[in-house]
């Protein structure tokens, strides 16, 4: 029996819900990965060169469902994720099989994990970076509480 390190137990992975490659004229020839667990959506990206991009679920403000004619000939969508996460704040989904199932399946996994960590739509509002520049917005009450937010 092998002797288990801390690290080790930090880095069990979690199982993977959803996985689809971003596919072309409806079969999956790319080396892009998107998949997600309970907790996160996972992209990885290349073949040499690898990069991957990790999301918590709780983090997406909003998820919309595209699809050209082109998609639609092929079966296949995009689903894009909005987010408050600083390195990809929207990430597209592209071409994968059944977009509309797939968002509809991150949804309600995000809703279940903001209700677990107790995650408001007014925590995240300005999480998501849109008042970066507060020139007209001096003196202005955003929540309605009387008090003024941005000095």
């Amino acid at each position: 029996m092998g002797r288990i390190d801390k690290l080790t137990n930090l880095t069990e992975k979690e199982e993977i819900l959803w996985q689809d490659r971003k596919r072309y004229l409806g079969l999956p020839l790319s080396f892009t990965i998107y998949s997600f667990s309970k907790n996160k959506f996972y992209l990885k990206k290349g073949i040499f060169n690898i990069s991957s991009e990790e999301i918590l679920l709780y983090r997406v403000l909003d998820l919309t469902f595209k699809q050209s004619i082109w998609q639609k000939i092929f079966g296949v969508g995009s689903v894009i994720l909005t987010t408050a996460d600083k390195t990809a704040p929207v990430l597209e989904i592209k071409n994968i099989k059944t977009p509309d199932r797939v968002r509809k399946a991150l949804s309600t996994l995000v809703e279940q994990r903001r209700d677990e960590k107790r995650v408001t739509g007014k925590e995240m509002f300005g999480a998501a970076g849109m008042f970066h520049d507060h020139g007209d917005l001096e003196g202005v009450d955003l929540d309605g509480d009387g008090i003024i937010d941005i000095h």
